[in-house]
Protein backbone atom coordinates (compact mmCIF):
# COMPACT_ATOMS: atom_id res chain seq x y z
CA UNK A 1 0.00 0.00 0.00
CA UNK A 2 1.38 3.38 -0.91
CA UNK A 3 1.44 5.99 1.85
CA UNK A 4 -0.30 9.17 0.75
CA UNK A 5 0.20 12.55 2.32
CA UNK A 6 -3.08 14.37 2.94
CA UNK A 7 -3.68 18.00 2.05
CA UNK A 8 -6.68 17.87 4.38
CA UNK A 9 -7.84 15.20 6.80
CA UNK A 10 -11.48 14.13 7.19
CA UNK A 11 -13.50 16.66 9.16
CA UNK A 12 -14.75 14.04 11.59
CA UNK A 13 -14.17 10.48 12.72
CA UNK A 14 -15.48 8.06 15.28
CA UNK A 15 -11.95 7.03 16.26
CA UNK A 16 -8.61 8.74 15.67
CA UNK A 17 -5.54 6.56 16.13
CA UNK A 18 -2.34 8.53 16.67
CA UNK A 19 0.66 6.59 15.38
CA UNK A 20 1.02 4.52 12.21
CA UNK A 21 3.40 1.86 13.47
CA UNK A 22 2.64 -1.78 14.10
CA UNK A 23 0.46 -1.03 17.14
CA UNK A 24 -1.62 1.61 15.35
CA UNK A 25 -1.97 -0.55 12.24
CA UNK A 26 -3.01 -3.58 14.29
CA UNK A 27 -5.54 -1.54 16.25
CA UNK A 28 -7.01 -0.04 13.07
CA UNK A 29 -7.32 -3.47 11.46
CA UNK A 30 -9.03 -5.05 14.46
CA UNK A 31 -11.46 -2.16 14.90
CA UNK A 32 -12.35 -2.13 11.20
CA UNK A 33 -12.78 -5.89 11.19
CA UNK A 34 -15.23 -5.45 14.10
CA UNK A 35 -17.34 -3.09 12.00
CA UNK A 36 -16.16 0.36 13.10
CA UNK A 37 -16.53 2.46 9.95
CA UNK A 38 -15.11 5.92 10.55
CA UNK A 39 -11.47 5.48 11.61
CA UNK A 40 -8.53 7.78 10.87
CA UNK A 41 -4.92 6.81 11.51
CA UNK A 42 -2.67 9.85 11.81
CA UNK A 43 1.06 9.33 11.27
CA UNK A 44 3.62 12.15 11.28
CA UNK A 45 5.85 10.38 8.73
CA UNK A 46 5.48 7.27 6.62
CA UNK A 47 3.87 4.14 8.00
CA UNK A 48 6.25 2.35 10.36
CA UNK A 49 8.78 5.19 10.29
CA UNK A 50 9.24 5.17 14.07
CA UNK A 51 10.16 2.26 16.29
CA UNK A 52 8.24 -0.21 14.10
CA UNK A 53 10.53 0.46 11.19
CA UNK A 54 13.66 -0.70 12.98
CA UNK A 55 13.06 -3.46 15.50
CA UNK A 56 14.77 -6.83 15.48
CA UNK A 57 11.59 -8.66 14.49
CA UNK A 58 11.62 -11.26 17.25
CA UNK A 59 8.37 -13.03 18.14
CA UNK A 60 8.18 -15.12 21.30
CA UNK A 61 6.11 -16.23 24.25
CA UNK A 62 9.05 -16.81 26.62
CA UNK A 63 8.31 -14.38 29.44
CA UNK A 64 8.37 -14.62 33.21
CA UNK A 65 4.80 -13.50 34.02
CA UNK A 66 1.42 -14.84 32.88
CA UNK A 67 0.17 -11.62 31.31
CA UNK A 68 3.11 -11.17 28.94
CA UNK A 69 3.20 -14.89 28.18
CA UNK A 70 -0.45 -14.79 27.12
CA UNK A 71 0.04 -11.67 24.99
CA UNK A 72 3.09 -13.21 23.31
CA UNK A 73 1.51 -16.61 22.74
CA UNK A 74 -1.69 -15.20 21.26
CA UNK A 75 0.35 -12.95 18.98
CA UNK A 76 2.47 -15.90 17.85
CA UNK A 77 -0.67 -17.71 16.73
CA UNK A 78 -1.85 -14.58 14.91
CA UNK A 79 1.48 -14.25 13.09
CA UNK A 80 1.31 -17.88 12.03
CA UNK A 81 -2.15 -17.16 10.59
CA UNK A 82 -1.16 -13.83 9.02
CA UNK A 83 -1.16 -15.07 5.39
CA UNK A 84 -4.87 -15.84 5.84
CA UNK A 85 -5.84 -13.02 8.22
CA UNK A 86 -5.37 -10.24 7.35
CA UNK A 87 -3.75 -11.80 4.29
CA UNK A 88 -0.04 -11.05 3.75
CA UNK A 89 3.32 -12.74 3.85
CA UNK A 90 5.49 -11.48 6.70
CA UNK A 91 8.65 -13.57 6.36
CA UNK A 92 7.92 -15.51 9.53
CA UNK A 93 10.77 -17.91 10.32
CA UNK A 94 9.99 -20.21 13.23
CA UNK A 95 13.58 -20.96 14.23
CA UNK A 96 12.98 -20.73 17.96
CA UNK A 97 14.48 -18.55 20.68
CA UNK A 98 17.54 -19.60 22.65
CA UNK A 99 18.48 -17.86 25.92
CA UNK A 100 22.05 -18.62 27.07
CA UNK A 101 22.59 -18.78 30.84
CA UNK A 102 25.90 -18.63 32.71
CA UNK A 103 24.95 -18.48 36.39
CA UNK A 104 23.11 -20.64 38.89
CA UNK A 105 20.67 -17.80 39.62
CA UNK A 106 19.81 -17.35 35.94
CA UNK A 107 19.28 -21.09 35.62
CA UNK A 108 16.92 -21.20 38.62
CA UNK A 109 15.00 -18.18 37.37
CA UNK A 110 14.56 -19.64 33.90
CA UNK A 111 13.55 -23.04 35.27
CA UNK A 112 10.69 -21.30 37.07
CA UNK A 113 9.82 -19.35 33.92
CA UNK A 114 9.76 -22.49 31.78
CA UNK A 115 7.46 -24.24 34.25
CA UNK A 116 5.06 -21.29 34.12
CA UNK A 117 5.27 -21.08 30.32
CA UNK A 118 4.55 -24.80 29.99
CA UNK A 119 1.46 -24.42 32.20
CA UNK A 120 0.18 -21.82 29.70
CA UNK A 121 0.83 -23.94 26.61
CA UNK A 122 4.28 -22.66 25.60
CA UNK A 123 6.58 -25.53 24.49
CA UNK A 124 9.75 -24.13 26.05
CA UNK A 125 12.29 -26.30 27.88
CA UNK A 126 15.62 -26.16 29.64
CA UNK A 127 18.54 -27.71 27.78
CA UNK A 128 22.23 -28.27 28.45
CA UNK A 129 25.24 -26.55 26.87
CA UNK A 130 25.92 -29.33 24.37
CA UNK A 131 22.38 -29.28 22.98
CA UNK A 132 22.50 -25.48 22.82
CA UNK A 133 25.62 -25.74 20.69
CA UNK A 134 23.93 -28.26 18.40
CA UNK A 135 21.14 -25.72 17.85
CA UNK A 136 23.62 -22.87 17.35
CA UNK A 137 27.06 -24.08 16.16
CA UNK A 138 28.62 -20.63 16.70
CA UNK A 139 28.50 -21.07 20.48
CA UNK A 140 31.35 -21.65 22.83
CA UNK A 141 30.15 -23.62 25.86
CA UNK A 142 32.91 -22.25 28.09
CA UNK A 143 31.13 -21.09 31.26
CA UNK A 144 27.71 -21.90 29.82
CA UNK A 145 25.57 -23.67 32.44
CA UNK A 146 22.25 -24.07 30.63
CA UNK A 147 19.89 -22.56 28.06
CA UNK A 148 16.16 -22.07 27.61
CA UNK A 149 14.71 -22.92 24.21
CA UNK A 150 11.26 -22.68 22.66
CA UNK A 151 10.92 -24.00 19.09
CA UNK A 152 7.67 -22.07 18.49
CA UNK A 153 9.35 -18.66 18.62
CA UNK A 154 11.26 -16.95 15.81
CA UNK A 155 11.37 -13.71 13.85
CA UNK A 156 9.41 -11.92 11.11
CA UNK A 157 9.64 -8.74 9.01
CA UNK A 158 8.06 -5.80 10.86
CA UNK A 159 7.62 -3.68 7.73
CA UNK A 160 5.58 -6.43 6.07
CA UNK A 161 3.39 -6.72 9.17
CA UNK A 162 2.68 -2.97 9.25
CA UNK A 163 1.84 -2.95 5.55
CA UNK A 164 -0.28 -6.09 5.83
CA UNK A 165 -2.41 -4.65 8.61
CA UNK A 166 -2.61 -1.22 6.95
CA UNK A 167 -3.69 -2.58 3.57
CA UNK A 168 -6.43 -4.67 5.14
CA UNK A 169 -7.57 -1.70 7.23
CA UNK A 170 -7.63 0.55 4.17
CA UNK A 171 -9.69 -2.02 2.26
CA UNK A 172 -12.18 -1.89 5.12
CA UNK A 173 -12.46 1.90 4.81
CA UNK A 174 -9.88 3.19 7.28
CA UNK A 175 -8.31 6.52 6.32
CA UNK A 176 -4.55 6.52 6.80
CA UNK A 177 -3.20 10.07 6.88
CA UNK A 178 0.58 9.91 6.62
CA UNK A 179 2.96 12.87 6.90
CA UNK A 180 0.37 14.43 9.18
CA UNK A 181 1.45 15.67 12.60
CA UNK A 182 -0.76 16.01 15.68
CA UNK A 183 -0.53 19.44 17.29
CA UNK A 184 -3.18 19.21 19.97
CA UNK A 185 -6.27 17.46 21.28
CA UNK A 186 -9.42 19.31 22.36
CA UNK A 187 -11.46 18.22 25.35
CA UNK A 188 -14.66 19.45 26.98
CA UNK A 189 -15.05 18.32 30.56
CA UNK A 190 -14.31 14.60 30.57
CA UNK A 191 -14.81 14.18 26.83
CA UNK A 192 -12.49 14.24 23.84
CA UNK A 193 -13.87 16.50 21.11
CA UNK A 194 -11.23 16.89 18.40
CA UNK A 195 -7.68 16.26 17.22
CA UNK A 196 -5.74 19.10 15.58
CA UNK A 197 -3.32 18.03 12.87
CA UNK A 198 -1.00 19.75 10.44
CA UNK A 199 -3.64 19.13 7.75
CA UNK A 200 -6.77 20.11 9.62
CA UNK A 201 -9.03 19.44 12.58
CA UNK A 202 -10.77 16.09 13.08
CA UNK A 203 -13.85 16.14 15.30
CA UNK A 204 -13.99 12.90 17.27
CA UNK A 205 -15.00 11.38 20.59
CA UNK A 206 -12.30 8.70 20.87
CA UNK A 207 -8.52 8.97 20.54
CA UNK A 208 -6.19 6.00 20.78
CA UNK A 209 -2.53 6.79 21.43
CA UNK A 210 -0.19 4.30 19.76
CA UNK A 211 2.62 6.80 19.29
CA UNK A 212 5.45 4.64 20.62
CA UNK A 213 8.39 6.58 21.99
CA UNK A 214 6.47 9.83 21.43
CA UNK A 215 3.45 8.76 23.51
CA UNK A 216 4.31 10.89 26.55
CA UNK A 217 3.94 14.00 24.38
CA UNK A 218 0.49 12.88 23.24
CA UNK A 219 -0.60 12.10 26.78
CA UNK A 220 0.56 15.53 27.92
CA UNK A 221 -1.83 17.12 25.42
CA UNK A 222 -4.77 15.87 27.50
CA UNK A 223 -3.17 15.69 30.93
CA UNK A 224 -2.75 11.91 30.93
CA UNK A 225 0.60 10.79 32.35
CA UNK A 226 2.18 8.17 30.07
CA UNK A 227 5.68 7.61 31.49
CA UNK A 228 7.41 6.56 28.28
CA UNK A 229 11.02 7.54 27.57
CA UNK A 230 12.98 6.97 24.34
CA UNK A 231 16.25 5.03 24.37
CA UNK A 232 18.31 4.32 21.25
CA UNK A 233 19.03 0.71 20.35
CA UNK A 234 21.39 -0.23 17.51
CA UNK A 235 21.94 -3.28 15.36
CA UNK A 236 24.16 -4.31 12.47
CA UNK A 237 24.18 -6.76 9.57
CA UNK A 238 27.14 -8.83 8.48
CA UNK A 239 28.44 -8.89 4.96
CA UNK A 240 27.12 -11.88 2.95
CA UNK A 241 28.55 -15.06 4.42
CA UNK A 242 30.23 -17.72 2.29
CA UNK A 243 29.47 -20.49 3.01
CA UNK A 244 26.01 -19.37 4.16
CA UNK A 245 25.25 -19.22 7.85
CA UNK A 246 23.48 -22.27 9.30
CA UNK A 247 19.83 -21.79 10.22
CA UNK A 248 20.01 -20.92 13.91
CA UNK A 249 17.60 -19.85 16.65
CA UNK A 250 17.23 -16.24 17.67
CA UNK A 251 20.06 -16.45 20.20
CA UNK A 252 20.49 -14.19 23.24
CA UNK A 253 23.40 -14.19 25.67
CA UNK A 254 21.39 -13.27 28.76
CA UNK A 255 24.25 -11.77 30.78
CA UNK A 256 25.54 -9.40 28.09
CA UNK A 257 22.23 -8.94 26.17
CA UNK A 258 24.13 -9.66 22.92
CA UNK A 259 21.85 -11.31 20.37
CA UNK A 260 22.03 -12.56 16.79
CA UNK A 261 19.94 -14.38 14.20
CA UNK A 262 19.82 -15.12 10.46
CA UNK A 263 19.05 -12.23 8.13
CA UNK A 264 18.95 -12.74 4.37
CA UNK A 265 22.46 -13.89 3.36
CA UNK A 266 24.17 -13.12 6.66
CA UNK A 267 23.49 -12.47 10.33
CA UNK A 268 21.95 -9.64 12.34
CA UNK A 269 23.80 -8.49 15.48
CA UNK A 270 22.49 -6.44 18.39
CA UNK A 271 23.09 -5.51 22.01
CA UNK A 272 21.48 -3.20 24.58
CA UNK A 273 24.18 -0.64 25.41
CA UNK A 274 23.86 -0.04 29.19
CA UNK A 275 25.46 3.40 28.82
CA UNK A 276 22.99 4.68 26.23
CA UNK A 277 21.42 7.98 27.28
CA UNK A 278 17.76 8.79 26.77
CA UNK A 279 16.73 10.78 23.72
CA UNK A 280 15.27 10.71 20.24
CA UNK A 281 18.60 10.49 18.40
CA UNK A 282 18.50 7.64 15.86
CA UNK A 283 21.94 8.19 14.33
CA UNK A 284 23.71 4.88 13.78
CA UNK A 285 27.21 4.81 15.22
CA UNK A 286 29.60 1.89 14.85
CA UNK A 287 31.20 2.32 18.27
CA UNK A 288 28.64 0.15 20.10
CA UNK A 289 29.77 -2.82 18.00
CA UNK A 290 32.86 -3.20 20.18
CA UNK A 291 30.55 -4.05 23.09
CA UNK A 292 28.96 -6.75 20.95
CA UNK A 293 32.32 -8.08 19.80
CA UNK A 294 33.57 -8.21 23.40
CA UNK A 295 30.61 -10.40 24.38
CA UNK A 296 30.93 -12.48 21.21
CA UNK A 297 34.61 -13.24 21.80
CA UNK A 298 33.55 -15.10 24.91
CA UNK A 299 30.26 -16.67 23.84
CA UNK A 300 30.40 -16.98 20.01
CA UNK A 301 33.99 -16.24 18.94
CA UNK A 302 33.51 -16.54 15.18
CA UNK A 303 31.00 -13.65 15.24
CA UNK A 304 33.57 -11.28 16.73
CA UNK A 305 35.62 -11.47 13.53
CA UNK A 306 32.77 -11.07 11.03
CA UNK A 307 32.72 -7.90 8.97
CA UNK A 308 29.57 -5.78 9.12
CA UNK A 309 28.07 -4.15 6.05
CA UNK A 310 25.59 -1.70 7.54
CA UNK A 311 23.39 -1.01 10.52
CA UNK A 312 20.60 1.11 11.88
CA UNK A 313 19.34 2.66 15.06
CA UNK A 314 15.80 2.77 16.39
CA UNK A 315 14.04 3.70 19.61
CA UNK A 316 12.88 1.54 22.46
CA UNK A 317 9.91 3.05 24.29
CA UNK A 318 10.77 2.36 27.92
CA UNK A 319 8.54 2.56 31.01
CA UNK A 320 9.83 2.61 34.60
CA UNK A 321 9.03 -1.09 35.13
CA UNK A 322 9.64 -2.19 31.53
CA UNK A 323 6.03 -3.27 31.10
CA UNK A 324 3.59 -1.83 28.59
CA UNK A 325 0.92 0.80 29.14
CA UNK A 326 -2.45 -0.45 27.88
CA UNK A 327 -5.78 0.94 28.95
CA UNK A 328 -8.38 3.70 29.01
CA UNK A 329 -7.87 6.93 30.92
CA UNK A 330 -9.94 6.95 34.10
CA UNK A 331 -10.29 10.74 33.94
CA UNK A 332 -10.82 11.06 30.18
CA UNK A 333 -12.67 7.92 29.01
CA UNK A 334 -12.39 8.87 25.35
CA UNK A 335 -8.60 8.58 25.51
CA UNK A 336 -7.09 5.09 25.20
CA UNK A 337 -3.44 4.10 24.92
CA UNK A 338 -1.13 1.24 23.98
CA UNK A 339 2.49 2.26 24.36
CA UNK A 340 5.71 1.78 26.32
CA UNK A 341 6.36 -1.81 25.25
CA UNK A 342 10.06 -1.65 26.13
CA UNK A 343 11.15 -3.68 23.11
CA UNK A 344 8.17 -6.07 23.06
CA UNK A 345 5.70 -4.07 20.95
CA UNK A 346 6.19 -5.90 17.68
CA UNK A 347 5.87 -9.34 19.19
CA UNK A 348 2.71 -8.38 21.13
CA UNK A 349 1.02 -6.21 18.50
CA UNK A 350 -1.63 -8.68 17.24
CA UNK A 351 -2.91 -9.48 20.73
CA UNK A 352 -2.77 -5.85 21.87
CA UNK A 353 -4.74 -4.79 18.80
CA UNK A 354 -7.49 -7.17 19.93
CA UNK A 355 -7.36 -5.86 23.48
CA UNK A 356 -7.58 -2.20 22.46
CA UNK A 357 -10.43 -3.01 20.06
CA UNK A 358 -12.36 -4.57 22.92
CA UNK A 359 -11.63 -1.73 25.32
CA UNK A 360 -12.79 0.74 22.68
CA UNK A 361 -16.02 -1.19 22.06
CA UNK A 362 -16.79 -1.83 25.71
CA UNK A 363 -16.11 -5.56 25.45
CA UNK A 364 -14.25 -7.79 27.88
CA UNK A 365 -10.73 -8.48 26.48
CA UNK A 366 -9.46 -12.05 26.33
CA UNK A 367 -7.17 -11.26 29.27
CA UNK A 368 -7.30 -8.84 32.20
CA UNK A 369 -4.93 -6.02 31.34
CA UNK A 370 -5.71 -3.92 34.42
CA UNK A 371 -2.13 -4.39 35.73
CA UNK A 372 -0.88 -2.56 32.61
CA UNK A 373 -2.93 0.58 33.25
CA UNK A 374 -0.88 3.77 33.36
CA UNK A 375 -2.61 4.44 36.68
CA UNK A 376 -0.19 1.96 38.30
CA UNK A 377 2.35 4.74 38.48
CA UNK A 378 0.07 6.98 40.48
CA UNK A 379 0.71 7.13 44.22
CA UNK A 380 -0.95 4.24 45.99
CA UNK A 381 -1.80 2.27 42.85
CA UNK A 382 -3.14 -1.15 43.86
CA UNK A 383 -2.05 -3.22 40.86
CA UNK A 384 1.33 -3.66 39.24
CA UNK A 385 2.55 -6.23 36.71
CA UNK A 386 5.20 -8.65 37.83
CA UNK A 387 8.83 -7.76 37.23
CA UNK A 388 10.43 -9.31 34.16
CA UNK A 389 13.09 -11.97 34.32
CA UNK A 390 12.85 -12.15 30.52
Amino acid sequence: MSSSAFRTVPASADVVIIGGGVMGASTAFHLAEAGVKNIVVVERGALGCGSSGKPIGGVRAQFSDPLNIELGNRSLRAYQDFPRRPGAGIGLDTVGYLFLLDSEQQTRDFEACVALQNSLGVPSRMIGPDEARCLCPYLSTDGLLAAAHSPADGHARPGLVVQGYARAAARAGVTIATHTEVGGIDTAGAQVTAVHTSHGRIACSTVICTAGAWSARIGDMVGVHLPVRPVRRQLAFTEPLVPPAPRIPFTIDFSSTAYFHNSDDGLLFGLADPGQEEGFDTTWTAGWLELFRLAARHRAPALAEMRTAEGWAGLYEITPDHNALIGRSSELPGFLYAAGFSGHGFLQAPAVGEVVRDLCLGREPFIDIAPLSADRFLHGAATRPEAHVV
